[in-house]
């Protein structure tokens, strides 16, 4: 997407850009207090934050940002889009900035690589908040086909173009309702625009065709911190079960249900996504 955020993006008022190698990041940060660090899922941006990030801004210091080729965030190489280079990618952003988070929050791919970012050095005081966590491998076919046709896509720049140009308001409503969720207006409208534009469309692919968690998986009982996983009863997109088993293994892990949500829980119910983090926050 094109810099620099219109207007009536959300929190565009507090976006800003950082070049911190390899990429030049879209950045929102705002509040003061305990430092939270927001990271979306695969196919989203900030925009995914809009009623969460307001509302944790009031008590703590927020920052969120795109992730590698994905919303605003330019991405320096085509090569870095996997767990573990994103994750060294975010570490030296949050280090030449001053950040040091006492908390992340991620949301579906982000929580993977929070989990990441701890076992790469980072240590938030109180851990991984995780919303739908995708934490589990693709399965059976799909674990063969899945992979192999996002990288199909990320090496055929047509077919991501094609895609971009065909994205429709009713196509992006349709696969927002395959989560589970139910999206207000102005939300479907967002998801829209990004589904609609060719780079950040690239980049989900390239985030796809490089995702892996076999190392991540087995590595899951070295992380100490408290690692909170929400699941929305509705999502269709990633099985609660996935955060139920992922919580057994993890040493300080802890699953927690939200109730009749889907897999964009938080955006459906920011109130009780941000009620969650502010007891752990306080625990």
């Amino acid at each position: 997407m094109h810099w620099p955020p219109p207007p009536d993006w959300p929190m565009a008022t507090v976006s800003r850009r950082v070049d911190c190698s390899p990429h030049r990041w879209h950045v929102q940060e705002q509040g003061t207090g305990p430092t939270i660090l927001l990271l979306h899922g695969a196919g989203g941006a900030t925009q995914s934050w809009r009623t969460l990030f307001p509302l944790l801004a009031s008590d703590f210091h927020v920052v969120a940002m795109d992730l590698p080729g994905q919303g605003y965030t330019q991405a320096g190489t085509r090569r870095r889009y996997g767990v573990e280079p994103t994750s060294t990618d975010l570490i030296a952003l949050c280090q030449q900035e001053g950040w040091s988070p006492d908390l992340i929050v991620g949301h579906s791919a982000g929580v993977p690589i929070g989990l990441q970012m701890m076992l790469d050095g980072m240590k938030p005081a109180h851990g991984v908040v995780g919303i739908n966590a995708a934490l589990e491998t693709f399965k059976g076919a799909a674990g063969l086909f899945f992979p192999l046709m996002a990288k199909a896509l990320a090496m055929a720049p047509l077919t991501v173009r094609l895609f971009a140009a065909t994205t429709t308001q009713a196509r992006t409503k349709r696969l927002l309702e395959s989560t589970g969720s139910k999206i207000d207006q102005w939300g479907q409208s967002l998801y829209f625009r990004l589904a609609s534009d060719m780079q950040h469309v690239d980049g989900t692919l390239q985030m796809m065709a490089q995702w892996t968690l076999e190392d991540l998986a087995k590595r899951l009982p070295q992380i100490s911190a408290p690692v909170i996983l929400l699941t929305g009863d509705n999502d269709l997109a990633v099985p609660p079960g996935t955060s139920v088993d992922a919580a057994q293994v993890l040493p300080k892990g802890q699953h927690r249900s939200l109730g009749a949500l889907g897999h964009l829980a938080h955006e459906e119910d920011p109130d009780a996504v941000a009620a969650n983090i502010r007891r752990h926050m306080a625990e």
